[in-house]
């Protein structure tokens, strides 16, 4: 699975200028990161026909920490090649476990990087609000052992001051009084079954909530990608840039 000349057509005038006194491509340098998304394998494993591994490595980086796969997505919306036609948004979580190779440096990068630790191993938690099977909003990451709430709430912050009460689809982890407010605060209308327990338990559209199946067929579909199934890389924005270059390749096909 390569882009083609067609496809890298339509995102090259957003992507960065490529420095003069490197030979590999730009178009060669995707290619090689969706090589290494698919297959999962070290960025010194991949076919000669991509050039030499290390400048592809730290474009890679610099694209991740400049933030260009946001840039890209935003230019596909724009070309209407990703249609998002909100009729109700799903708000959900999935673990990834972290490879060894994901859990060392961690002295030299002080910052909170969403390593978690828990008795399954190294776990981290990807966020993220779907509009459909195929198209992700705000995504993030936290630590496995973080309560799926805390980021639910950031979450919706980032699409709140909506007019429309867009049903927003949860499931019991996300049930608690405080982020339900939240959502109806912002404008939304939260769609969540209540736990057993509750003493004054709330009625919630049934039919409606089977759709939350998108986003778990998204979940699978970027867990297609072998370097998305376990987290290899050090720093979140890598993984993160990751994620957000295997929906670009998802769209473009």
């Amino acid at each position: 699975m390569e882009l083609t000349e067609a496809q890298y057509d339509r995102i090259a005038p957003v992507l960065p200028v490529q420095r003069r006194n490197v030979r590999v491509s730009n178009r060669q340098g995707l290619n090689d990161i969706l090589y290494v998304a698919e297959h999962g394998c070290k960025g010194r494993g991949v076919p000669p026909r991509f050039g030499h591994w290390h400048p592809i490595y730290t474009r890679m980086n610099r694209w991740a920490k400049t933030r260009s796969p946001d840039r890209v997505f935003k230019h596909l919306r724009k070309q209407r090649l990703v249609r998002i036609k909100l009729e109700a948004a799903s708000l959900d979580r999935t673990i990834v476990q972290i490879h060894p190779d994901g859990r060392r440096g961690r002295e030299k990068n002080p910052r909170p990087q969403a390593l978690g630790k828990s008795r399954g191993g190294w776990p981290t938690k990807l966020h993220l609000v779907a509009a459909d099977s195929r198209t992700a909003m705000p995504l993030s990451l936290s630590p496995g052992q973080a309560h799926a709430a805390l980021k639910g709430r950031k979450r919706l912050r980032r699409l709140g001051g909506r007019r429309d009460k867009l049903p927003v689809l949860m499931d019991r982890a996300y049930e608690g009084n405080e982020i339900r407010q939240l959502s109806v605060k912002l404008g939304f209308e939260p769609e969540v079954p209540p736990l057993r327990t509750r003493r004054a338990p709330w009625a919630y559209g049934r039919e409606l909530y089977k759709r939350r199946n998108e986003v778990k067929r998204l979940f699978r579909r970027l867990k297609g990608f072998r370097r998305l199934f376990s987290r290899f890389e050090k720093l979140a924005v890598s993984f993160l840039s990751f994620i957000g270059f295997a929906l670009i390749f998802d769209a473009l096909r």
